[in-house]
């Protein structure tokens, strides 16, 4: 998420290099390493911890769980939207990025607390948190390039290899300190998963807190703002409103919840449209092509979430991970089989092997590359295609114990890891070249708010995938046989009307 409106400077300070690069580049990497390791560090065990410790392992906990974890991504994505305009207008980029991973610190910390007031409550103080530090950081790799140095594109994608190195190692680091090293098998032991990423969250503190003075100014407050009264404002407006506000919201009802999140779609889409017309002809159809675009990504989101909440509870219940290697599996995570959490992983090796490769092709098809929504439609149909493996599998490949095979869960990760990055690499850039010039800002929150009423959506989905009394076979097969339809008669849909979608941007490619 990038979603802070920072200029880049022309003429940025001279850096000393490392391998070819800025060296700032590389604290921000390690930063952000650690904030992903916290992030991604709590993914596999939140919804299984929901239902252990605060439904007593019942599998009716599944449905609340996976609504709790849709509605808890959905905020961390919509609280993202106020992070630029905090750091631009009150307290500069460097003092955004510390104060966040102050607070997300504390939230990760108050997860462990054994009441299920204590974890939402945690829950809140992340998202308060993660609106101030993530969309900045991203924003201060862009602040070390002048415009038109060669180098920006890879100084971006060294970054993102920050982000799934963390993403890939955290499931594993995290599994074996709740299960290994503290030799506890019981649910509630994921609590040291918390803890764990609390601590990486410090270290991301840390190591910007010790390095930023190599950033050479660029991120420090304005003049007017150098004093410590915005800062204690901003803080004081996050514990008293924003904590509470999003604690309050993240226990209403689910669907309560979707609508709200709607609500504020619609009403910065039609300000956008407003501002297309205004503008004219050409404005008023870029506008327009954006918003459908948007439309097919709530629902790429939707089913591709799925990963955090209904697919932990099928590979915890229904996935055959016995695969022969109980030595390997006991010395590296203290279990016999492979572990739950370790799924989460397989997105991330995929796309540090895949996204090369498909950059590569990108080129390589010369004039036959896809056009944007053709692309798009492409994302909707491999994760579509991810569906289809598991409908398949729960249709023909259940054993006598009634699971499916190891292979088919692992390969849905990947498959749906082609879907992200035929879509996700190119939805910020799109938005910025479609959007009118004076509501840019206002465009990239619509963008952050179709990503939010996906993932909410993506609790709700799981929650009727899982129903009243847990996941079944029967339950899963029905659930990802709604989501293949679903998702590849989008994707179809999209790639008939992209011709016309084109022709409404203008020229953007």
């Amino acid at each position: 998420m990038s979603g802070a409106a920072a200029i880049t400077p022309v003429n940025p300070p001279e850096f000393p290099q490392l391998m070819g690069h800025p060296r700032p580049l590389w604290m921000l990497f390690m930063s952000e390493f650690w904030e992903r390791f916290a992030f991604y560090g709590i993914r596999w065990a939140m919804v299984l911890y929901i239902v252990a410790q605060f439904h007593g392992g019942d599998a009716s906990g599944e449905k609340p769980a996976s609504e709790l974890y849709g509605a808890y991504l959905a905020l961390v994505y919509a609280g993202a939207i106020f992070g630029g305009y905090v750091a631009d207008k009150l307290i500069g980029f460097q003092r955004s990025i510390l104060l966040g991973a102050i607070v997300m610190s504390a939230g990760l910390f108050l997860l462990a607390s054994p009441t299920e007031t204590m974890f939402k409550l945690g829950l809140a103080t992340i998202i308060v948190g993660n609106g101030l530090f993530k969309p900045i950081i991203s924003t201060m790799v862009g602040k070390l390039y002048a415009t038109s140095d060669e180098r920006r594109d890879s100084g971006f994608t060294i970054f993102y290899m920050g982000i799934n190195i963390g993403a890939l190692l955290a499931p594993l680091i995290t599994q074996y300190l709740a299960k290994k090293l503290f030799g506890i098998d019981g649910m509630p032991a994921y609590k040291v998963v918390f803890i764990a990423a609390g601590i990486g969250m410090l270290l991301s503190l840390v190591w910007f807190w010790f390095g930023r003075a190599q950033l050479k100014g660029i991120g420090l407050p304005a003049a007017h703002q150098t004093g410590m009264r915005n800062v204690s404002l901003v803080l004081l407006f996050g514990v008293v409103i924003g904590i509470p506000l999003f604690y309050a919201l993240l226990t209403i009802d689910a669907t309560l919840l979707q609508g709200i999140l709607m609500a504020l779609f619609i009403i910065p889409a039609v300000m956008l449209l407003r501002e297309g017309v205004v503008e004219g002809a050409v404005a008023r159809d870029k506008v327009v092509a954006m918003l459908i675009i948007f439309t097919f990504n709530v629902l790429f989101w939707c089913f591709f979430e799925q990963a955090g909440s209904s697919f932990n509870f099928l590979a915890e219940k229904i996935v055959n991970r016995d695969i022969g290697m109980q030595g390997l599996f006991q010395a590296l995570a203290g279990t016999h089989d492979f572990p739950v959490s370790w799924f989460q992983s397989v997105n991330s090796v995929a796309i540090i092997v895949l996204a090369p490769i498909l950059a590569w092709l990108w080129v390589k098809m010369g004039k036959n590359n896809p056009i944007i929504p053709r692309k798009f439609g492409l994302g909707l149909i491999f994760n579509g295609l991810a569906f289809l493996l598991l409908m398949v599998a729960l249709k023909s490949m259940v054993d006598g114990s009634g699971k499916i095979p190891f292979w088919t869960l692992f390969m849905v990760y990947v498959i749906q890891s082609v879907g992200e990055l035929c879509l996700s690499p190119i939805g910020l850039s799109m938005t910025t070249k479609l959007a009118p010039a004076r509501l840019a800002g206002m465009a990239m929150g619509c963008w952050f708010l179709s990503i939010a009423i996906g993932n909410n959506l993506a609790g709700i989905f799981a929650g009727i995938v899982s129903g009243e009394g847990g996941m079944s076979v029967a339950s899963a097969h029905a659930g990802y046989t709604f989501g293949f339809y679903a998702l590849v008669g989008a994707g179809a849909l999209l790639f008939l009307i992209a011709p016309l979608i084109q022709r409404w941007m203008h020229g953007v490619k």
